[in-house]
């Protein structure tokens, strides 16, 4: 045995920092028993959970709540997401329930969404209507991708008239004319009567006036109706009178 500098004595083999302090109590190990019991309540809270989502009949579709709808009925919508009352709430494909909404006619988008604990929201984007087509005696009424909104006996005056070649639904002519009119502010709009896209990249706008508007494709709205602006504020409309501004930055009138 040997002496510290502070008197103290050591066993020989031990090391003096591992020794407990005086007053301390040594340290214990995990116990098993409590890390198997919390193990054990994890399982049993993720079994709880799992069949309160998929087997309680609490969270289950009980209503089907639609939003957004003008023209389309509720029931037309309801069977076309054709998810069945009772179905648990989780286990509903929002995705092919949206597609299934959105395969009827005046549906352009539709969006799923779970309302607990047992609702199935369905926000509807109808068709609206942009352009007017000359069927026989009456006009049309469709949206940019050519698709039939209603019939009107005579001629819309919300809704410029367009002339394409073939089948109007689909047809890449009315897109682009619906282009022009989506993205025209409302002042231009007003004044025009017909919109010719028998050519998609020389669409030709008739004011009703006698003048027209050599648009070319229907990029660079923007640009394009400040510069007619501009031309008509300098050069009235008139009969014959004709304003390119197909190239905004060399917009001219004839």
């Amino acid at each position: 045995m040997s002496a510290d500098r502070g008197g103290a004595t050591a066993e020989p083999g031990t090391d003096p920092k591992a020794a407990p302090k005086p007053g301390g109590r040594p340290r214990r190990g995990s116990d098993p028993w409590k890390l198997a019991f919390v193990a054990l309540l994890v399982v049993a809270l993720v079994c709880v959970v799992t069949w309160g989502l998929l087997g309680s009949r609490l969270l289950v579709v009980r209503e089907v709540s639609v939003t957004g709808l003008d023209r389309v009925s509720r029931e037309q919508v309801v069977a076309a997401v054709d998810v069945a009352t009772g179905t648990p709430l989780i286990r509903v494909d929002l995705a092919a329930g949206a597609r299934r909404a959105e395969a009827v006619d005046l549906v352009e988008s539709a969006t799923l969404s779970r309302g607990w604990p047992a609702t199935l929201r369905v926000e509807v984007v109808e068709r609206q209507p942009l352009l007017a087509v000359r069927a026989g005696g009456e006009y049309r009424l469709v949206d940019g991708d050519g698709v039939r909104i209603e019939d009107s006996p005579t001629r819309p005056g919300t809704h410029p008239v367009v002339r394409v070649t073939g089948e109007v639904e689909g047809n890449e002519a009315v897109r682009a004319a619906a282009d022009v009119v989506e993205r025209a502010p409302g002042s231009l709009l007003a004044q025009v009567q017909l919109i010719d896209a028998t050519e998609t990249d020389a669409i030709v706008l008739d004011l009703g006036d006698g003048s027209l508007v050599e648009w070319g494709d229907p990029s660079a709205t923007s640009d394009k109706s400040e510069v007619l602006r501009v031309l008509m504020r300098e050069h009235p409309p008139e009969d014959g009178r004709i304003y390119d501004v197909s190239t905004p930055d060399l917009a001219i009138v004839r």
